[in-house]
C-alpha cells in the first residue's frame, strides 16, 4: 500500500466504520435523519403549511405530507428561484441542479443547498472512494489525476442564483485541494460549448497521468473517442497506461460495457456504478463482485418505497402509509421516494429500484416509474431493454453506442383486420452486426427472455410482431442532441418513448 492510500484510509476510518454499521443497522441512521429533517423542515414555509411542528412519527409524516412529483413541487421551487428564502429548507439556497429528466423535455430545477452538496453529494462520493481503496489497497488512483467532463453553470439576471447540471455545480464548488488531483482545470471543465470543451480537454489532459474518470457512459465514450482521434493512439491504455477506474452512473452500463472493455483493454481496469442524481447521492457499488449498489443511509436522505403495483393508489391519496427501509423485500420493484436536506419532501424521483439483498440493503435500478413502454401490455422497462440489448450485442458480435425505442401502434387495415403492433429501435452502432435481420431477431428473442410480459405478447405473434431495427450513421444522436440543446452533463438520450417523434427526428438528420 502506498503512503497516500494509507493516509486516506486513516482519514476515512470513521466513514468506513459507519458504512459497516449501516449494513447491519441502517434504520439507526435513517431515524436520526428523519428527526433532523423534521426539526429543520419545521422552520420552512413548507413545514409550516404541513404542520411539521406536531409530527412525532413516520406515520404522522406520511399522513400529513402527500407523495409528490416535480410538477407538484415546482411551485415551491419557483418561489426559491425568484429569491424567496426558507421555502423548502431552513438555509438559503443559491444553487439549482438543472435536469431535463429522462422522459421529458421540460427542465427541472432541483435546489442544492451547500449542506446538501457537502453532506450528500460529496459525502456519497467520499464513501464510494473509501470503500474502493479499502477493498483495493494497491490502487494507484491517487498517484495520478481524475478526468472530469462537467457541464456548465449559468447565473440568473441578478447574478445571485446559479443553475447548471449537477456535475458543473460539483466542479464549481469543489475544494481547492481537489483541483490539484483533477484534470482538466475548472475553467476548461466548465466551458459551455461541448465540442470546444472536448477539444480543450484533449489539449490539456492527454499530457497528464490520468488514473480514473467518472460520469455518464455515453458522454465519456464520446470524450475517449475524441482523445484517441486527437492522439492517434489505438486505445486509451496507450494514452493513460495507469487508468484503473471508471465511476459511472446516469444510464445503464450494460450496453456500453463491451465497448469500454475494447477501448480500455487493461486487466487492471475496474468499473464502479454509483447512483448520483440531481436530487441526491443514493447508492454506490461497494463490492466489485456484486452487480448491485449499497444504499447510502447516512448522508441526508430519508427513504420510502412504493411497490409499483401500489403507485397509482398512493399518488391518488388512497394509500398514505408506504414501506420504509426496514420493511422492504427483495425482488420487488419499488418507486423510490425521498425526503432530503435539499428540501425535497416525499419526492417521487421517478426511478424504480429493486433490492437484491437486505442487511446489507443493496439495490439495482430497474427503470423509471414512467420510462417504460406499455403500448400493448408488454411493460418494457429500461432495465429490460438494456439487458436484452447487451446480450444481443454479445451474440451478434457488435457494439451499440446509442439507442432509443418507440412503439408502432396497431392499425386497421384495408381488409378490416387489425395489424400487429411492434417496437421500433433506432440504433447507432460503433461496430455493426454482420446480419441486421439476424440482430433484430436476436434482440427480439432476448427481450422475451428478460420480460415475461413481452414474451406473452410475442407468443405466436398474438398481439405484437417482431421488433424493427433502424441503423443510424455514427454521430446521428450527437447531432440530434446538439439540435435540442441537450449536450453533455446530466442530459441523456431518451431511451423509451411513448411515440415515434424522436425516431422521426433522428431519421431526418
Amino acid at each position: 500500500m502506498n503512503i497516500i492510500n494509507n493516509i486516506f484510509l486513516k482519514y476515512s476510518r470513521n466513514m468506513l466504520k459507519e458504512i459497516d454499521l449501516s449494513r447491519a443497522n441502517p434504520m439507526k441512521y435513517q431515524m436520526e435523519w428523519f428527526r433532523y429533517l423534521i426539526t429543520n423542515g419545521a422552520e420552512t414555509a413548507f413545514g409550516k403549511e404541513h404542520g411539521f411542528d406536531s409530527i412525532k412519527s413516520i406515520k404522522d409524516f406520511q399522513h400529513r405530507v402527500p407523495v409528490r412529483d416535480y410538477n407538484h413541487t415546482a411551485p415551491y421551487i419557483n418561489r426559491m428561484l425568484q429569491g424567496e428564502d426558507y421555502v423548502l429548507w431552513n438555509k438559503k439556497v443559491r444553487m439549482f441542479a438543472k435536469s431535463s429528466g429522462t422522459s421529458s423535455d421540460k427542465s427541472k430545477y432541483i435546489p442544492v443547498p451547500q449542506e446538501c452538496l457537502q453532506v450528500n453529494h460529496y459525502g456519497g462520493f467520499k464513501r464510494m472512494l473509501a470503500s474502493y481503496v479499502n477493498s483495493n489497497p494497491q490502487s494507484r488512483i491517487f498517484l495520478g489525476k481524475a478526468l472530469t467532463l462537467g457541464g456548465s453553470v449559468t447565473p440568473d439576471k441578478t447574478g445571485k442564483i446559479f443553475s447548471g447540471d449537477l456535475s458543473a455545480l460539483l466542479l464549481k464548488n469543489s475544494p481547492a485541494l481537489i483541483e490539484i488531483i483533477r484534470t482538466p482545470g475548472r475553467k476548461t471543465a466548465l466551458i459551455g460549448n461541448f465540442e470546444e470543451k472536448l477539444e480543450a480537454i484533449c489539449r490539456e489532459s492527454t499530457k497528464e497521468n490520468v488514473t480514473n474518470f467518472s460520469g455518464v457512459p455515453s458522454w465519456n465514450l464520446m470524450l475517449l473517442n475524441k482523445v484517441l482521434e486527437y492522439t492517434g493512439k489505438s486505445n486509451i491504455s496507450e494514452v493513460w497506461p495507469n487508468m484503473e477506474l471508471f465511476m459511472h452512473g446516469g444510464t445503464g452500463f450494460d450496453p456500453y460495457r463491451e465497448i469500454f472493455h475494447k477501448i480500455i483493454p487493461s486487466a487492471d481496469m475496474h468499473y464502479l456504478e454509483n447512483y448520483n442524481a440531481s436530487e441526491g447521492y443514493f447508492a454506490f457499488q461497494d463490492d466489485l463482485a456484486e452487480n448491485s449498489m449499497l444504499l447510502t443511509v447516512n448522508n441526508g436522505v430519508f427513504f420510502e418505497f412504493i411497490p409499483m403495483d401500489m403507485l397509482d393508489d398512493v399518488l391518488e391519496g388512497k394509500i398514505k402509509e408506504i414501506p420504509v427501509l426496514a420493511e422492504v423485500k427483495t425482488g420487488v420493484n419499488y418507486a423510490i421516494v425521498i425526503s432530503t436536506i435539499g428540501g425535497l419532501w416525499r419526492y417521487l424521483i421517478g426511478d424504480c429500484v429493486r433490492f437484491t439483498s437486505t442487511f446489507p440493503h443493496r439495490i439495482v435500478i430497474a427503470g423509471r416509474t414512467q420510462l417504460c413502454i406499455n403500448a400493448f401490455g408488454e411493460e418494457l422497462m429500461i432495465g429490460n431493454a438494456e439487458q436484452a440489448l447487451a446480450q444481443a450485442c454479445r451474440e451478434c458480435s457488435c457494439n451499440v453506442t446509442e439507442f432509443t425505442v418507440a412503439p408502432v401502434f396497431m392499425e386497421l387495415g384495408e381488409d378490416s383486420q387489425t395489424s400487429k403492433g411492434y417496437h421500433r429501435w433506432a440504433v447507432e452502432f460503433s461496430k455493426g452486426p454482420a446480419d441486421m435481420a439476424l440482430f433484430a431477431a436476436t434482440l427480439d428473442k432476448c427481450l422475451a427472455q428478460v420480460n415475461s410480459d413481452y414474451e406473452a405478447k410475442r407468443a405466436g405473434n398474438a398481439t405484437m410482431k417482431q421488433l424493427e431495427v433502424i441503423s443510424l450513421p455514427q454521430g446521428t444522436f450527437l447531432k440530434w442532441m446538439q439540435q435540442r440543446g441537450k449536450v453533455g452533463g446530466q442530459n441523456k438520450v431518451p431511451r423509451l418513448c411513448e411515440d415515434g417523434r424522436y425516431i422521426k427526428e433522428l431519421e431526418q438528420i
